[in-house]
């Protein structure tokens, strides 16, 4: 799901340029409706904002959200993947290829850790505006109160992003950032056997980072 941090970019890309609008109405379509995985609970040939589908997105990795924003923006799925690798090309993230909106595994998808750390730092120096969203760590739709899986948020000091995810096969990632004082580190980490692990370690890194940056104490 860490995929959708370039869903969430070219959203907010279409926004700045004008070609979208946070209150534009999206209706749902049935491929939206039926994507698996985590949801937002999106019922067919009802429609919500933009802005809506992009805090279910972020928040809490709604599969549903990202393809109705990728069907809102691009008119397919198939047209929006194409805008991805197109935009991966321009960022340097020459070891990654998208073939969906969400992340659920797809044979070909690829990415690495220094690609993922291109993509969030890009998506954060043009988009800071992004973190009030990302840093939120409940999202309410359809009266379903669901959690942000980023337990960086509740626990490490500072923390307020950006994205976890999760399949079987590459096991439990994120692309985290904190910031203390004038300091923003993103930490990455790809394949952690358990969530608990994949927060341990990605705290580690920040606090290296951190510690180097700023010296002891």
């Amino acid at each position: 799901s860490i995929t959708k941090i370039m869903t969430l970019y070219l959203a907010y890309e279409a926004v700045a340029a004008g070609r979208a609008h946070w209150t534009d109405r999206v209706r749902v379509s049935k491929k939206a409706r039926h994507t698996g995985g985590s949801r937002m609970f999106l019922d067919e040939n009802t429609s919500l904002t933009l802005g809506d589908l992009a805090a279910g997105t972020s928040i809490v990795s709604a599969n549903d959200g990202a393809v109705a924003i990728a069907e809102y923006l691009a008119g397919s799925v198939e047209n929006f993947v194409k805008l991805m690798n197109r935009k991966a090309r321009e960022l340097g993230m020459n070891g990654t290829v998208f073939k969906n909106p969400h992340g659920l595994p797809a044979k070909g998808q690829t990415t690495t850790a220094r690609d993922i750390l291109k993509l969030s730092h890009s998506y954060l120096t043009t988009f800071p505006q992004a973190l009030l969203i990302h840093s939120q760590q409940t999202y309410t739709y359809h009266n379903i109160t669901q959690y942000n899986r980023n337990r960086l948020l509740r626990k490490y000091p500072g923390a307020d992003g950006i994205k976890t995810g999760f399949i079987a096969k590459s096991g439990y990632n994120i692309a985290a950032t904190a910031k203390r004082g004038d300091t923003r580190l993103i930490a990455v980490v790809l394949g952690a056997g358990t969530p608990g692990i994949r927060a341990r370690e990605t705290a580690k890194l920040l606090d290296e980072g951190f510690r180097r940056i700023n010296g002891p104490g």
